[in-house]
């Protein structure tokens, strides 16, 4: 099984796609050849240095939840995600 990471694009990608992301506020790139059309703000599912996949920014929010709650290495200082534009479901509240 492997374990997606939500990250925020931060930095477009360069020529040879490599994008500039922040996971639980670590910053490193990765590349976007598998999402040509992220950008900047967008919210990317990561996994062994590839964003996989464009996602909301309701469902990175909701899974870094989880991955706090869980208590996952990384989230110990990891405070909930306020997203009061979004409705939380009430399993996460």
């Amino acid at each position: 099984m492997c374990l997606g990471i939500p990250a925020k694009i931060v930095e477009e990608p360069n020529d040879n796609g490599m994008a500039e992301v922040e996971i639980l506020g670590v910053r490193r790139h990765v590349s976007t050849h598998m999402v040509p059309d992220a950008k900047v703000g967008d919210f990317v599912l990561v996994h062994a240095g590839f964003a996989l996949e464009i996602i909301s920014e309701q469902f990175a929010a909701e899974t870094l939840e989880l991955f706090r709650q869980m208590e996952m290495p990384g989230t110990e200082n990891l405070e909930p995600l306020e997203l009061p534009e979004l409705e939380r479901p009430a399993h996460l509240s």
